[in-house]
């Protein structure tokens, strides 16, 4: 890594990366230590030595206890970073509409990891189209934002590249510095989907086109890959290059890359982000390292 100059030292940038999850059964005993919690509580510590971030998958289909976050509180180091993702109550039942006590309700519980959460994640049905923007607009402008930051996820065709709303779109998310969560199917979609994990993830992900845009300071992006790291690796070269361009102009940039069934997903992001600061060195950016992951306390059998 490219040295500071004397007297002006570098700024050190954060690079955030992580996986959809902190506990598959698949990692316990390869990545992470066999005596964890099967319930994904007793994993979090050991993940948050492969990665600095998560997303926050589990809130979308319920709203966590006291004891939950007690213990996720107590887990998580303090540079540690959750993108939870809103209740799908207030997403896709409620359409953003009529949700305020289902919001209040929610940040409430996640409170106590305030200081370790990144954006929250609003992710929005396929369904959930231009006529549906004012109601976007109304909720992104009412939601709290000294002590929250906040992502948008849109899956409808019309708000990409080709579809005719997503410059109207973009700048409503940048007005009210809102992020976008930027999904990048195509490496999913380059095949050839050979497992069955990979058939399935073809069968339902979406598939749209990418525009790296950043509306607010805080960009994420979800990268699917391919069960092969070698393959995955080779399609995210582009992104490298862009995410290296937000550490430069300051922004905070979390990379979440997924494969269809994730088990090599702790390596494959650890190698995103050692791709990303050996770019970075070459540009005189200082990005800082990852800790050592925890090792498992037993060997995988050879056979």
């Amino acid at each position: 890594m490219a040295e500071p100059s004397a007297g002006s030292p570098a700024e050190v940038r954060v690079l955030r990366v992580g996986a959809p999850m902190w506990s598959l059964p698949e990692w316990i005993g390869r990545h992470l230590p066999s005596d964890g919690d099967p319930t994904g509580l007793g994993t979090l510590a050991a993940y948050a030595t492969w990665c600095n971030a998560v997303e926050g998958n589990t809130t979308f289909y319920a709203v966590p206890s006291e004891r939950t976050v007690a213990a996720w509180s107590e887990q998580a180091p303090p540079d540690f970073r959750f993108c939870f993702k809103l209740p799908r109550t207030i997403t896709h039942d409620r359409r953003l509409r009529r949700g305020a006590d289902d919001l209040d309700d929610f940040l409430s519980a996640i409170t106590p990891l305030a200081d370790r959460c990144g954006p929250v994640q609003i992710q929005l049905p396929p369904s959930f189209g231009p006529d549906d923007i004012e109601a976007l607009v109304e909720f992104i402008a009412t939601v709290p934002k000294s002590d929250w930051s906040w992502a948008v996820e849109v899956r409808h065709h019309q708000f990409f590249p080709g579809g005719g709303h997503e410059r109207a779109l973009n700048d409503v998310l940048a007005r009210h510095g809102v992020n976008r969560v930027l999904l990048d199917s195509r490496p999913l979609f380059s095949g050839p989907c050979q497992t069955p994990a990979e058939i399935e993830a073809f069968q339902n992900k979406p598939r749209v086109p990418v525009r790296p845009v950043a509306t607010g300071t805080q960009p994420i992006v979800r990268f699917i890959g391919l069960t092969d790291p070698e393959a995955t690796a080779r399609h995210w070269q582009q992104w490298l290059s862009k995410v290296a361009e937000w550490l430069e102009l300051d922004l905070e940039p979390f990379v979440f890359v997924h494969t269809p069934d994730n088990i090599e997903g702790l390596q494959l992001n650890r190698r995103f982000h050692a791709d990303l600061r050996a770019l970075a060195a070459a540009r005189d950016l200082v990005v800082a390292p990852l800790s050592e992951p925890t090792e498992p306390t037993r060997q995988l059998d050879l056979f």
